[in-house]
């Protein structure tokens, strides 16, 4: 009898405590001791299947009650048991011989009584799941394919399949859906402090860095030598993912131009733009708007420890009532709340907690603010609208309300896209518009 591996059974507690406390995959990972105690590859592996059976639970659940009797009710421990070994069968490869027998000791350790139903239930998906997504798959390869398919590949929601296809189109779709369950990568983004490289920096910590395809940008190697360094607090580097370094480099402003942020959050893309100004030859002038008090004195502190609270004045305020005792600006910047769809494998809990209703909703919030944020732009000045969703209905279609508005008319579409830097992981859309002087 085959003991459950090290790796496995701690996936499986974690899988466990975020189900109980309703938690982040990440926030669990980032703080488990059992976890630091691994071996690297046995870390990798158990980080892998937590944030895998996450981002892929409803359809994990589609699977395994397809194989139960109907009324059947699995006792939470061992769903959480046969989510794993059934994500580890379908979207890691692994061999079936394998997986059902590490499923089978999971479940035992939880519930003895339920291994042989585990034993069943795992069988079955191997024999009659397995083959189904590869023929999905190969599908997606031809490009003879529907909202299913993508759904099947991408371990998605059907609904939001649909509304990707829609959105995006077939091939960019299906590039989506592959990326979705893809490991995000531990990205981030040089701040210049002093003189010193920010790769050397990086290497002194052990974080083994490689450069990246964007100026100042580095994929860490040993990501978990990042915190203890403290290069994070002294906001040496900025975590990040690549997509939202490129919308900040699209807003670029230049040196001394006044700038209003609406949506700052805890201050990324604020010490992003200021880099962005001063990789130009000079700081601009930033006045900074969140809405949680928390996440504004975050980021205040944030700014403090970057050097730069003399140029970023931070305000917790409602982007949607900017009062005309801000002025106008150079820029507009605008980061909006949204779906979170192009950050998929980095946000694993999104797909599957979202609502089919969740994107219609927050467009009503997006044209209230990026309305707002238009009257603050001055005569010739540029407003930047960016969101991290692939849904046309949060993203084009929020923006051509605007201009179809009588407040719109003053301004005309500069440029308009997505920043793609790897499908469903680092997906952002961005419009520029100019308002006539």
């Amino acid at each position: 009898m085959a003991r459950a591996t090290d790796a496995r059974r701690l996936a499986l507690a974690l899988l466990g405590e975020r189900r109980r406390r309703d938690a982040r995959a990440r926030d669990l990972l980032r703080a488990s001791s059992e976890l630091d105690a691994l071996t690297e590859r046995d870390r990798a592996f158990a980080t892998r299947l937590v944030l895998g059976v996450t981002a892929a639970e409803g359809a994990l659940d589609h699977f395994l009650d397809g194989h139960l009797r109907r009324g059947a009710r699995l006792e939470p421990r061992v769903r959480d048991a046969l989510r794993l070994s059934s994500f580890e069968l379908l979207y890691l490869d692994g061999r079936a011989d394998v997986c059902v027998s590490q499923g089978v000791e999971l479940v035992r350790g939880v519930a003895p009584r339920a291994a042989g139903l585990a034993n069943a239930v795992l069988r079955r998906v191997a024999e009659s799941d397995v083959p189904m997504l590869e023929a999905a798959r190969e599908r997606l390869a031809e490009g003879s394919f529907g909202a299913s398919e993508l759904a099947l590949v991408g371990a998605l929601p059907t609904w939001l399949c649909e509304r990707a296809l829609a959105s995006l189109g077939a091939a960019d779709a299906a590039a989506w859906a592959r990326g979705a369950l893809e490991p995000a990568g531990a990205w981030v983004a040089g701040f210049k402090r002093g003189q010193t490289p920010f790769e050397s920096l990086l290497r002194d910590a052990g974080c083994a860095p490689e450069e990246g395809p964007l100026p100042g940008s580095y994929l860490l190697g040993a990501p978990a030598c990042l915190a203890p360094s403290g290069l994070v607090e002294r906001v040496n580097v900025i975590p990040c993912d690549l997509a939202a370094q490129e919308v900040a480099r699209a807003a670029a402003p230049a040196p001394g131009e006044r700038v209003l942020e609406v949506g700052q959050g805890r201050g990324t893309k604020t010490l992003l733009l200021e880099g962005a100004a001063c990789a130009e030859g000079g700081p601009c002038e930033i006045v900074a708007v969140e809405v949680s008090p928390r996440k504004s004195e975050l980021a205040a502190r944030r700014m403090e420890a970057a050097g730069i609270s003399g140029h970023v004045r931070c305000v917790c305020a409602d982007g949607r009532r900017l009062g005309d005792d801000l002025g106008l600006f150079d820029l507009v910047f605008l980061d909006a709340p949204c779906t979170g769809t192009g950050t998929l494998a980095r946000h694993p809990e999104i797909a599957w907690s979202l609502a089919p209703d969740a994107a219609r909703e927050l467009a009503t919030l997006q044209r209230e603010l990026l309305g707002s944020a238009a009257s603050r732009v001055a005569p010739g000045g540029r407003l930047v609208y960016a969101t991290c969703s692939i849904l046309a209905e949060e993203d084009e279609r929020v923006v051509e309300s605007l201009l179809a508005s009588p407040l719109g008319a003053a301004f005309e579409l500069v440029s308009s896209g997505r920043t793609v830097v790897r499908p469903g992981v680092d997906t952002h859309f961005h419009a520029e518009l100019r308002r006539r002087a």
